[in-house]
């Protein structure tokens, strides 16, 4: 019934702990306080390839790459 069709970008700020989550890397860089952190362009950002092993880390921030699982709900209506 989990189907992991979603990307998810996670960004935890180092000094404050904040955490911030994005559906895409384009969504993370239209945010001004994330992007002040990253201290790089969105194209330079691209050619990193952060994978879920394989994070983005600089001074200031951590982002990682994952799936957000959700329910699919075609599913759960035919067991109910």
């Amino acid at each position: 019934m989990l189907k992991n069709d979603r990307t998810i970008i996670h960004v935890e700020v180092k000094d404050t702990h904040e955490h911030f989550y994005f559906g895409s890397a384009a969504a993370m860089f239209e945010d001004s306080r994330v992007k002040s952190l990253l201290k790089i362009k969105y194209q330079t950002f691209r050619t990193k390839r952060i994978t879920p092993g394989k994070p983005y880390e600089n001074e200031f921030v951590i982002v990682r790459k994952g799936n957000l699982s959700t329910i699919d709900h075609k599913v759960l209506a035919e067991l109910l």
